[in-house]
């Protein structure tokens, strides 16, 4: 029996592609933004995704357009300072007005 390797046309590769990029565009703000323990996936999980899909090199100018938009929000993503490193609250940067008074001493 032969077998003849499965290769898709052009129209179907680009309604694939359409889809993951739909669904990269989708989730990845959500994914990135997480819950209290960090981002569900990680920004290197979708810049991967979306390397690969550059990698294909079948992509429209329009997909093109879409993908680069998304590699530029993880750019953004990544410039933000982590919650748990922000700096301290204003009110911890400032000695008590009157440190005597703290002690007990007049």
């Amino acid at each position: 029996m032969d077998h003849t390797p499965n290769t898709l046309s052009g129209s179907s590769q680009s309604t694939l592609i359409d889809g993951d990029i739909a669904h990269i565009g989708r989730v990845m703000r959500t994914s990135l933004h997480g819950d209290l323990a960090g981002p569900i996936l990680p920004p290197t999980y979708w810049r991967k995704r979306l390397h690969a899909l550059l990698d294909t090199g079948h992509l429209s100018h329009a997909q093109l357009c879409t993908v680069d938009s998304l590699l530029l929000q993880l750019d953004q993503f990544e410039a933000q300072p982590a919650w748990d490193t922000l700096a301290p609250a204003t009110a911890a940067l400032y000695a008590p007005p009157y440190p005597d008074s703290a002690s007990g001493h007049h």
